[in-house]
């Protein structure tokens, strides 16, 4: 139904930023309910923000909540995840989460690598 690829990751320090991008195949705004999840070496896979279908309403997991902000861009089908702040703990491989809620599936990207040093 949709392909999506991360994009962003990189190598920063402790109170730096970064901007993930998830690129969707086809448009997203009205169809999926689009959310980011990470996972860490050796640790389970965690939600970290999603986004309603309409894009109205936002949720983020207590742990980014004030330093992670989700947005979207309808007419490029695109998503991003605005971190800042980024500690040690933020340390993960961040996932792109498509969500068809009138059928329960989800689609997944490959994932975009983070590394927050120091």
């Amino acid at each position: 139904q949709v392909q999506l690829v991360e994009s962003g990751g990189g190598l920063v320090q402790t109170g730096g930023s970064l901007r993930l991008s998830c690129a969707a195949s086809r448009p997203t705004y009205g169809t999926y309910a689009m959310g980011w999840f990470r996972q860490a070496p050796g640790k389970e896979r965690e939600f970290v923000a999603a986004m309603q279908r309409s894009g109205t309403d936002k949720y983020y997991s207590d742990s980014v909540k004030g330093r992670f902000t989700m947005s979207r861009d309808n007419a490029k089908n695109m998503v991003f995840l605005q971190m800042d702040d980024l500690q040690p703990e933020d340390t993960a491989v961040y996932y792109c989460n498509a969500h068809e809620t009138g059928i329960s599936i989800d689609y997944w990207g490959q994932g975009t690598q983070v590394t927050v040093s120091s």
